[in-house]
């Protein structure tokens, strides 16, 4: 590779970092303008949209310019491929964030529902597998990207459980049905942004060890968790 490609390169992925460091803070300020009901929190998030798209064709326009100035090939050309598609998934987090900001904003307005959910630890667990797929991302690191694939299953267990808090809510306080539907919309947009941040998993370990594991995780998974447990016992 020519010194010139290189530094192309080195460019894309902080370019790309800057895309997932703002989608991250718009998913954060949307949580956060949920839980404390902040509406004018909730609006900055749902202006701060336009930024992040015209970030992602940013990256899409470089990356397009890479493949037709350098051709690159093997390692490097999987890089841009992966970020072609990581750039895209992010994007749609950065909607997802927006979709929950527009809830909240709604529900900033409204009397506060009583439900034993806990939107933080469904929360905290979709931005950690957002930031652990960015880490896997910036570090070449497949095992952090089937960590994050791993913990998935624990996000769509949450949705579960408020579909039918959700159903329970409205039989009890058919007065707030607007506001519950709400909330549920809330709980599967997170459920969306954990799908998103496996996509973004999935593509790493494409791009680090050239295997497409999508619709197949089933396949790859319980084998990458029995080396996993073998290297802990060994410590």
């Amino acid at each position: 590779m020519s010194i010139h490609s290189v530094r192309a390169i080195e460019q894309l992925k902080r370019h790309l970092l800057q895309v997932s460091t703002r989608v991250e803070e718009a998913l954060r300020s949307a949580v956060e303008a949920l839980e404390k009901r902040d509406y004018d929190l909730a609006i900055r998030v749902t202006e701060g949209d336009r930024h992040i798209d015209e970030l992602e064709v940013d990256v899409e326009e470089e990356c397009l310019k890479l493949l037709a100035l350098f051709q690159p090939v093997a390692a490097d050309l999987r890089f841009i491929v992966a970020v072609l598609k990581i750039n895209n998934d992010l994007e749609r987090v950065g909607d997802l964030a927006v979709n929950i900001a527009e809830r909240a904003a709604f529900l900033a307005k409204q009397k506060p529902v009583n439900l034993p959910f806990k939107f933080k630890t469904m929360t905290e667990k979709a931005q950690g597998m957002l930031k652990g797929s960015i880490d896997a991302l910036v570090n070449g690191d497949p095992e952090r990207a089937w960590a994050v694939i791993a913990a998935d299953d624990e996000v769509d267990a949450m949705n579960r459980e408020m579909y039918t808090l959700v159903q329970d809510g409205i039989r009890t306080n058919p007065d707030q049905v607007n506001s519950l539907l709400h909330m549920l919309s809330i709980s599967r947009h997170l459920e969306r942004i954990a799908d998103q941040a496996t996509n973004i998993a999935e593509d790493v370990i494409y791009m680090v060890e050239g295997e497409i594991v999508r619709h197949r995780v089933e396949k790859f998974l319980p084998e990458r968790e029995a080396l996993a447990g073998q290297a802990q016992i060994k410590r």
